[in-house]
């Protein structure tokens, strides 16, 4: 049971949500109806997903927590798993609206953390699907793979595949308590054997001291203090709002060629220039806002893996400096002395040393890494596939990601692309920035500036 147990990481995600807090990933997606044929009814797109749900097992599992508190939960089969509690016909005609609603509520924690919603109401003849996980079962990209897990890259489906899925009987709670605490023992005498290993293989201490300075950079980075006294840092409320803006992905590429950035330094500047025109709209003056980039951390043979591998860099926005150029070359500068000085993975082995802490403690650095004194807001790059995606014949036209924020964070900036276009997602809470749509429509502007300029 091992393998399914949460990671600290994992974990961390439970630990920060809260009723104004809803810690899933996703997407609002639309297709556009077959070029030939009827569009897909409610039904059989139910079937569709069905049948595809054995490439992914974890969807038909749950959470179940250890007594006392022992260790992390684990996965366990659903055994009443009903797949109507999941995918949810919507009848709504506004496509807005029912995105909103749909990502205002929480993922109910006595079933697989997951939920489709499919509209085939929408007045322009499209088909609307918004999907959520929770981000304790996948990150940014594996919300990405679920949706492929989904659809075919050719108009007509995939054979349906055999179902095969038995829901293996619950563990009970002493089962669960015996093995969470061996488990922690197991990691324990881990630790313990570490001084024994480097005697016989000594060359490995300076491995060790390598990513030592790594894990102190990170850390050091993560322990700079956040911009104070910012519009993006106020109590939230559960309502949520996305907002969204669609570019052409060759337009991002011309900034990136044209100033020898990559695609993350671009999403980064223009995000930058637009949070500055937003807080000049609305009065306020342009800080430098710190953000939290997510990097993942996944191997080429690690694209089917659902949990989180993912780790963090942060960095200032420059959105006190005027000159678009300047911001881009000043992010650009910042990106590749956290890339070269090894501190994505330096985050990522601190994360992996925090499974070894004391739960208490793992608990009281989560809260901490997630409050607004580390971080103002998050912007991620989540890259999608290059070529046409189709569900049942009808393609993926558009898709705006979903990035989750935490409590006392207004906003996050989520791009994803699909074949040649770029798709920005504006994910905020209604509350305390209620104007969401002016800083999407300002990212729109600073991504015009900069290629005005190429």
């Amino acid at each position: 049971m091992a393998d399914n147990r949460l990671t600290a990481l994992d974990a961390s995600f439970l630990e920060v949500e809260s009723p104004t807090a809803h810690m899933h990933v996703g997407w609002a997606a639309l297709f556009s109806p077959p070029r030939s044929g009827p569009a897909p009814s409610f039904d059989e797109l139910c079937s569709h997903i069905e049948s595809r749900l054995s490439r992914a097992p974890r969807y038909r599992q749950k959470l179940a927590g250890i007594p006392l508190g022992a260790n992390e939960p684990v996965w366990i089969d659903d055994e009443d798993f009903d797949l109507a509690r999941h995918v949810i016909h919507e009848t709504h005609s506004d496509w807005g609206e029912l995105v909103d609603k749909t990502l205002s509520t929480p993922l109910q924690h006595d079933r697989p953390l997951w939920e489709l919603r499919i509209t085939d109401h929408l007045p322009d003849g499209r088909i609307g699907v918004i999907g959520k996980a929770h981000h304790c079962m996948v990150d940014g990209l594996a919300a990405v793979e679920l949706a492929a897990l989904l659809l075919d890259d050719t108009p007509e489906a995939a054979d349906p595949e055999p179902e095969t899925w038995r829901a293996e009987k619950s563990p009970g709670g002493m089962r669960l308590l015996v093995e969470g605490v061996v488990g922690r023992f197991a990691d324990a005498s881990q630790l313990v054997r570490v001084p024994a290993q480097f005697l016989r293989h000594p060359r490995r201490v300076l491995g060790l001291v390598g990513e030592s300075l790594q894990v102190v950079r990170a850390a050091a980075r993560s322990a700079e203090p956040a911009a104070s006294s910012m519009v993006f840092n106020e109590p939230n409320s559960p309502r949520r709002h996305l907002a969204s803006v669609q570019r052409s992905l060759e337009d991002l590429k011309r900034i990136k060629r044209r100033f020898d950035a990559t695609i993350n330094d671009v999403v980064l500047a223009v995000a930058s220039g637009g949070v500055r025109s937003f807080l000049i709209e609305q009065g306020e003056t342009p800080v430098r806002p710190k953000a939290m980039v997510p990097v993942s951390m996944r191997g080429t043979n690690e694209t089917g893996e659902l949990g989180n591998q993912i780790s963090f860099i942060f960095v200032g926005l420059p959105c006190d400096e005027p000159d678009p150029v300047r911001r881009l070359q000043n992010v650009r500068g910042a990106m590749s002395d956290r890339k070269r000085r090894g501190e994505p993975e330096g985050a990522g082995s601190m994360l992996n040393l925090l499974g070894y802490a004391p739960r208490t403690l793992q608990h009281a650095v989560s809260r901490l890494m997630a409050s607004q004194r580390t971080y103002n807001l998050t912007v991620s790059n989540i890259p999608g596939p290059a070529g046409p995606l189709y569900m049942l014949g009808c393609e993926l036209d558009e898709v705006y990601p979903v990035v989750p924020i935490s409590d006392d964070h207004a906003v996050s900036i989520g791009l994803t692309t699909i074949k040649d276009q770029a798709f920005f997602g504006v994910y905020s809470d209604c509350q305390s920035l209620p104007d969401a749509d002016l800083l999407a429509r300002a990212i729109g502007e600073s991504v015009d500036e900069l290629l005005a300029l190429t």
